[in-house]
């Protein structure tokens, strides 16, 4: 599989000819969801769900579909009748010739007077985890997780401790829209050096197969 990494907490895989794109939010390119032949969305929060790049995509490509959570599919749903799925916590499904595995049923806490909104996240061919906003452990080897690696919601020693929990082949950042170039070096280092793993980032735009 081609991972190319998009801004902040957006993915493009590519295998067999066929793209799948996850959480092209807000903070991503405009472009980052054209071209797929299916998009998963984790949640509702816009910088994982931007309805116009959804939208754009779907017409882009009359084929695409979208496998998402309930309050995201009731906003999109209706413009798109059938090429909508609504998934949750332990469903199976197979989106463009790839087979994706959900786990987990809640966002992180951001703080205790904010309530909890839905979040799964996606297991991708039995390889590759995007968990969304959570830090879910899901019940399956991860070969490559996607690690939130910076927002409102975690503190680096959760990192380091998620990435030591899941104990992935390698882990690569995403949800680093927030990041700012001083603080780069920091996670790089304090990731790498207690997270007993491979760690790497890719600038957006970059690729790796995986």
């Amino acid at each position: 599989m081609k991972l190319t990494k998009k801004s902040h907490a957006c993915v493009r895989l590519e295998r067999d000819g066929r793209t799948l794109v996850l959480d092209p939010g807000g903070f991503t390119e405009e472009d980052a969801a054209l071209g797929a032949d299916a998009l998963l969305v984790t949640h509702e929060h816009p910088d994982h769900f931007d309805e116009g790049r959804l939208r754009a995509a779907l017409e882009a490509n009359p084929a695409a579909e979208i496998w998402t959570l309930r309050s995201v599919a009731e906003r999109i749903s209706a413009a798109f009748p059938g090429r909508v799925h609504t998934v949750g916590h332990g469903d199976a499904f197979t989106a463009a010739g790839f087979d994706v595995q959900v786990h987990g049923e809640l966002h992180a806490v951001i703080h205790p007077d904010i309530p909890r909104i839905t979040n799964v996240g996606y297991l991708v061919d039995g390889s590759v985890f995007h968990p969304g906003d959570a830090l879910t452990v899901p019940d399956h080897p991860v070969d490559t997780l996607l690690l939130p690696v910076m927002a409102p919601w975690n503190k680096i020693s959760e990192v380091i401790d998620y990435v030591r929990e899941v104990r992935p082949r390698r882990a690569y950042d995403i949800h680093d829209a927030l990041l700012t170039d001083l603080a780069r070096p920091i996670y790089d280092r304090q990731i790498g050096e207690l997270g007993g793993t491979d760690h790497a980032r890719l600038a957006p735009g970059n690729s790796t197969e995986v």
